[in-house]
């Protein structure tokens, strides 16, 4: 596995033409009181260096730490940019990767989801090759900062996990939440930022997730580019 940033050009140059470049996307944004702003960009980080990790095809560029997060604005802390330019930016970072055999979009945050796709719809309209993939739901009432989340933090950056403020927050399903949430953002309904319950979350667990995401991420390339 190589990270793109730690290349000199002439090393892009000999291997970009068979090479799929895969770029994470995270966010800035909160996820209680327990876990670091920077959740979803080690979640998305860590899903594509495994990924390279068993195809010699990809590189890992740099993750882009920052999306739309403007139902966490309430929280302090929270850096969103807004669905407009996270489609600008996605599209533009692509359209400047043509060297490459294709670019992979790999997003751990929800709320980039709307962006993400209509970035990938332009570009694939003009002819490139790229792709997205973002985690599958695995509890629609442990949608933030909860069991899934935190388990995922505790096996992969266990000493950013803030054990002694970890609290059960709101158990109800996004789909019920998710009217208040457009309107009036995360803390209208969960004072801590927490949508689920992390009480139970384990590293082993979170490993467990991380194997499964990898591979199915893996399967879902097949054959691509």
């Amino acid at each position: 596995m190589t990270d793109l940033g730690s290349l000199a050009w002439p090393d892009v140059a000999s291997r970009a033409a068979t090479t799929v470049v895969v770029l994470p996307v995270g966010s800035t944004e909160q996820h209680g009181p327990h876990l670091p702003l920077s959740t979803d960009t080690h979640v998305a980080l860590a899903l594509a260096r495994r990924l390279a990790s068993l195809r010699a095809d990809m590189v890992v560029a740099p993750a882009v730490p920052y999306g739309s997060s403007g139902e966490h604005a309430g929280f302090p802390g929270t850096l969103s940019i807004g669905q407009t330019a996270l489609e600008l930016m996605l599209v533009e970072l692509v359209r400047s990767a043509d060297a490459f055999a294709g670019t992979l979009i790999v997003s751990a945050h929800g709320g980039n989801g709307e962006a993400v796709g209509r970035a990938v719809d332009l570009l694939r309209y003009e002819g490139r090759q790229v792709r997205a993939w973002s985690p599958p739901s695995v509890d629609p009432a442990d949608s933030h900062a909860g069991h899934t989340e935190t388990s995922l933090l505790l096996a992969l950056q266990p000493e950013t996990v803030q054990a002694h403020q970890i609290q059960p927050g709101v158990r109800q399903p996004l789909d019920r939440l998710w009217p208040v949430l457009r309107r009036a953002g995360v803390g209208a309904v969960s004072p801590s930022g927490v949508l689920g319950d992390p009480t139970d979350a384990s590293a082993a667990a979170g490993e467990e997730l991380l194997y499964e995401w990898t591979r199915e991420l893996l399967r879902s390339l097949d054959g691509w580019p």
